[in-house]
């Protein structure tokens, strides 16, 4: 089985397949890259996804809630498991997952497309929330007069410690890390900026919950600054959050926000057993944990050695702008297995203005052969 990872790679692996096939296959090039435009082939949903949209997306594996995330950070509203997506999200469908302490992690979706992938490379598809406590915990140990999430003891826990690992290995082998907007600068100044962390598990922020800040911290902008409000929020929980937010309610639980407090330094922010997300705490306090995440982007291509290197023989050059420094390990790894069979890419077309000709098709394995 051959792996790679990236944003879009499912729609090019794809329509390549079929431009190439068709060129293996008839001796012509069967339209031009970009999909249906022009006579080229807009591609078929792989199996997982195709499963996925054919039952109830409550009865989704993890498997195929990681294909369909793949599909709509590749295609966004296009893919076919969009729509299929939302609902669910909409519906509020949950799924769990057994934890290494024996108790179930129930999530459901509240991003569709919403999450930056902390390596730059593309959106997370799908972004899932605990509906539980899956472990109480303070921000810090002690009491101090300041902190943050990005150095806090909770954010560590709960990327490499032992929050983190409650997760099963095969779920933590699916989870990608994204990008979260933090004030992480000690300071509770209404002159205080946001900063990036790179996190698996993370908390949401008060901006990622609520429609806009309360009225009376508009002048703390950084507040508001956080991360947009999630897609499942939205109509649910207004600028006025002092109401009762049935969707914020998990159970009889109070839990953590990343967000620092405006009013007391040393505080964190959490939300309420009413569902209301602007009380603060004291960052040794030890309340409930509600994880977010999202799910990795890989395709699994289990075809044939033909198959694989027809798969494979795309435009190289342009992809290469999006892969990651993970993603080239991953042609490192395989490029033997490209190079072997590649006598199936060399397709016979003599065209010097394609992009099967013979001098790309040498470009492509002497680019392989790098690897």
């Amino acid at each position: 089985m051959i792996v790679f990872a990236g944003p879009g790679v499912d729609g090019a692996i794809r329509n390549q397949f079929n431009l190439v096939g068709n060129t293996v296959n008839n001796g012509t090039v069967g339209g031009v890259e970009g999909g249906a435009s022009g006579g080229g082939s807009a591609g078929t949903d792989s199996a997982t996804v195709q499963a996925a949209i054919a039952k109830d997306a409550k009865n989704w594996t993890p498997e195929e809630q990681k294909a369909v995330a793949e599909d709509i950070a590749a295609k966004g509203e296009a893919s076919s498991a969009f729509a299929k997506a939302e609902a669910a999200m909409d519906a509020g469908t949950r799924w769990s997952v057994k934890l290494t302490n024996g108790n179930l992690m129930t999530y459901r979706i509240i991003g569709i497309n919403h999450d930056d992938l902390a390596d730059g490379s593309g959106k997370a598809g799908l972004t899932f929330f605990s509906v539980g406590n899956i472990r109480s915990s303070y921000m810090y140990p002690k009491s101090y007069g300041a902190g943050s999430w990005e150095d806090s003891d909770l954010r560590a826990k709960m990327n490499s410690g032992e929050i983190w690992n409650l997760m099963p290995s095969d779920f933590q082998s699916k989870v990608k890390s994204v990008r979260k907007l933090t004030n992480n600068s000690y300071s509770n100044d209404k002159n205080a900026t946001v900063t990036a962390t790179a996190d698996k598990l993370f908390l949401l922020s008060y901006s990622e919950i609520v429609e806009s800040p309360e009225s009376t911290w508009s002048d703390y902008s950084w507040i508001g600054n956080e991360g947009s409000q999630y897609e499942y929020f939205r109509g649910k929980v207004a600028a006025n959050d002092n109401a009762r937010n049935d969707c914020l309610i998990i159970g009889d639980w109070t839990w953590w926000e990343r967000t620092s407090s405006i009013a007391d330094r040393g505080h964190f922010l959490y939300v309420s057993t009413s569902g209301k997300p602007s009380f603060s705490m004291m960052s040794h306090a030890a309340i409930a944990v509600v994880p977010a995440f999202c799910f990795y982007i890989l395709l699994h291509l289990e075809q044939s050695p033909c198959d694989l290197a027809r798969a494979f023989f795309m435009p190289i050059l342009k992809v290469m702008d999006h892969l990651s420094t993970d993603q080239v390990n991953y042609w490192n790894k395989y490029s033997d297995t490209l190079v072997r069979y590649s006598r199936y890419i060399c397709v016979n077309r003599r065209d010097k203005y394609s992009l099967y000709s013979a001098v790309y098709q040498l470009r492509v394995c002497r680019f392989i052969s790098r690897y």
